[in-house]
């Protein structure tokens, strides 16, 4: 198959959304297909054999620390071009319309993703009002395809309820090579320590932006001198962040990549994950497969994921408290490394393959039906 994908955010961008794409993407190269990537014009022009076209970029006022691709008549000369057999659009907003709106007009078989809630971040940038605004925009590109993707159960309840049409969940998945326990060094857990290397440590990992809520773990290190925080990631609330954890044992340590993130997430010894906006979560099983526990609110996506007090903890967002007092009790070790040897048996089995394999299928029915009458479930 020719598959071209137009997405809102790619290399050397990194977040689930890339890391989910990139992985597929070298299956399918492997399982023989060929394949194009439309995005946001950030430098990258080739990924695993694939030519990246690229779309000038530019950053929203007020989200500056990320460039997106406006609408634009260069997807069609691309779509043209490529000549593909199936389109696949990853979390349709901006670029993405232009994709939407090519590949209906060119009558080639689509299929959708819907990985990020933005109709709900907005309230976070003081847009809330307009979110039905965004929700209507969205459905109505989401339903232009032949079919729609989205990476939970809860999540696909949601946009049932919405009026989203012809909905079916991606499976998950993580690399459990790349991430494991064996990947734990003392430099590693030195430097995110500061030195302090006895203390029990808390990662976070992930775009540093008001809808993370991660100013509720100051409160921990507040309470309990037994605690210190390593946070990895940049984004648009990065200056505030560094002043609110002022004088507390935090390092923020930027982006770091590949082997050397890694390394991070197995030298912590808890992971916390206070947003409750995601719609699966890819760091929570990233963390999950080096073998810690994780803190995260009590949402239907993490609850996917998350058995609570199995191999991990779930904390109530309504309840001002419930963050801290969750993680208070991880300051017991034989129940933190209980939790944390759960986590690892939980993910153990779920690689990347079982995931390209279930979009490459995916594909290949659009393509042959081009119809929801007569689409088959893919497990």
């Amino acid at each position: 198959m020719k598959i071209l994908i137009v997405t809102e955010t790619f290399l050397p961008s990194t977040d689930g959304i890339v890391t989910r794409l990139t992985a597929c993407i070298q299956w399918l190269h492997r399982d023989g297909h060929e394949i194009q990537i439309i995005a946001p014009d950030l430098g990258v022009k080739i990924f695993d054999g694939a030519l990246v076209k690229g779309i000038p970029a530019f950053a929203f006022p007020f989200y500056r620390s990320k460039k997106f691709a406006f609408p634009n008549r260069l997807v069609k000369k691309y779509m043209i071009d490529f000549n593909p057999d199936v389109v696949h659009i990853v979390n349709p907003a901006v670029v993405g319309y232009s994709g939407i709106s090519y590949a209906k007009k060119l009558a080639i078989p689509m299929v959708a993703s819907y990985h990020t809630n933005i109709p709900q971040y907005m309230a976070y940038y003081k847009l809330g009002k307009l979110d039905w605004i965004m929700w209507w925009f969205i459905k109505k590109m989401h339903n232009s395809a032949d079919l729609n993707l989205c990476t939970s159960q809860t999540v696909l309840r949601e946009l049932k309820e919405k009026g989203f049409e012809r909905l079916h969940v991606w499976k998950r998945g993580v690399d459990t090579e790349k991430f494991h326990p064996k990947h734990a060094r003392a430099d590693m857990r030195s430097r995110l320590t500061n030195g302090e290397n006895n203390k029990i440590l808390l990662l976070y990992v992930g775009r540093l932006a008001a809808e993370k809520e991660i100013e509720k773990i100051r409160d921990v290190l507040l309470t309990s001198n037994q605690f210190c925080l390593a946070i990895i990631g940049d984004g648009p609330h990065r200056k505030e962040l560094e002043t609110y954890f002022n004088k507390t044992q935090t390092v923020f340590t930027g982006f770091i990549h590949d082997d050397e993130l890694a390394s991070a997430f197995a030298s912590a010894d808890v992971f916390v994950f206070p947003s409750t906006t995601e719609t699966l979560g890819l760091v929570i099983m990233e963390a999950m497969a080096s073998g810690l526990p994780v803190v995260a609110a009590e949402s239907g996506p993490t609850k996917e994921q998350v058995i609570d007090r199995k191999n991990g903890l779930l904390y109530d967002s309504k309840d001002p408290e419930s963050f801290k007092q969750t993680i208070l009790q991880l300051e017991d070790i034989d129940f933190r490394q209980q939790l944390a040897q759960q986590a690892l048996l939980d993910i153990a089995d779920l690689g990347w393959a079982a995931v390209a394999e279930q979009i490459r299928d995916v594909y290949e029915q659009v393509t042959e039906t081009n119809t929801m009458d007569s689409f088959q479930t893919i497990d």
